[in-house]
């Protein structure tokens, strides 16, 4: 009987130990399916198009370009993304709220007048590994460098230019100057651009102002506009003006000209036919003088006493009669005779 309880009583304990050794190959089982699908989700990564991989072993880095399943050795190479795409941040502005930020935006101007000037830059990642490795925090000390030369340039110019007229020049200063600082400097990162995205005075009355000074500016350029326009169409007005006056006055000249040498000649024939016969050139030219000056008077003739002894018209010297024509031919003949 003392068996029998015996055997009994042995039977649960034997049974308890098979169900401890199976409960402790099943947790061994799940631990090392854990640990192969842990070194197995480790060993693959995904690289999209737009990102850079930088795999490092034992300290050795190496860029990974592209896109798509790749893999490495756990816990041995280490995996660090970069992305190729153009990134940026503000000054001056909160980007996510549109908040101002005082400490960045407020500057002072050459002409010593405070402004409040917003930027925005942008930048990518040309060399993933010194992005990573040749400095802590390249973002950081970009945007450093960039408050740095903004607050330099903004200094050099007058707050009129910093407001209107010379923003694109200052942002092409700014730039310039950041993208030499960079290449000194080698830390994977370069500038792409940076705008203003806002300039205005710090307060209401001195932006009114600022106000009036561009509407006076809009006003002078438009004045100046209309003054041009009145000018183009003024100034090949007077020129045709004065082609068509030179042109007259030589129209005149020549013609005076012409009439001057008309009369040299004919004074030139008359003074030939003088020193041929001076008596009837002479007489010939009373005539036709009279006939000129003196075409509707009478010739009265006076005896010496002063009592009228006969009118003859003006035609009786332009049409003389058969005797004072005979009177005439006798004096030409004895002109001629004397010569």
């Amino acid at each position: 009987m003392f068996k029998k309880k015996e055997k009994v009583y042995d039977q649960p304990v034997q049974k308890d130990r098979n169900w401890g050794a199976k409960i402790g190959k099943g947790a061994g089982i799940v631990v090392g399916i854990f640990i192969l699908f842990s070194l197995f989700v480790g060993s693959v990564y995904s690289l999209k198009e737009n990102e850079y991989a930088v795999v490092t072993t034992f300290g050795v880095p190496k860029v990974v370009e592209e896109s798509g399943i790749h893999f490495k050795i756990p816990y041995v190479q280490q995996l660090a993304k970069v992305p190729k795409t153009i990134n940026g941040f503000a000054i001056g502005y909160d980007s996510d709220s549109g908040e101002s930020v005082d400490k960045e935006s407020f500057m002072i101007t050459r002409d010593y007048n405070f402004v409040n000037v917003d930027f925005y830059v942008e930048y990518r990642v040309t060399d993933p590994t010194k992005y990573l490795y040749a400095s802590e925090n390249p973002v950081f000390i970009l945007k450093n460098l960039t408050q740095s030369y903004i607050r330099d340039t903004i200094g050099l110019y007058d707050v009129d230019s910093v407001i209107t007229t010379g923003k694109n020049e200052i942002q092409a200063s700014i730039k310039e100057k950041i993208i030499s600082r960079l290449e000194a400097e080698d830390i994977g990162i370069q500038l792409v651009n940076i705008t203003i995205q806002d300039a205005e005075p710090p307060t209401q009355e001195v932006i009114n102002a600022f106000k009036n000074v561009e509407n006076a500016k809009q006003g002078k350029e438009t004045s100046i506009n209309r003054a041009n326009q009145k000018r183009n169409e003024d100034i090949p007005a007077a020129r045709a003006a004065a082609d068509e006056t030179v042109k007259t006055a030589q129209a005149q000249a020549e013609e005076r000209v012409n009439e001057a040498k008309g009369q040299t000649a004919r004074l030139n024939e008359l003074y030939a036919e003088y020193q041929k016969y001076p008596l009837i050139t002479k007489q010939r030219m009373f005539y036709e003088t009279m006939e000129e000056i003196l075409p509707d008077m009478k010739i009265i003739i006076e005896n010496s006493d002063g009592t009228t002894q006969t009118m003859l018209p003006i035609d009786s010297f332009t049409n003389p009669s058969q005797e004072e024509r005979t009177t005439v031919q006798k004096a030409e003949t004895t002109e001629v005779g004397e010569e």
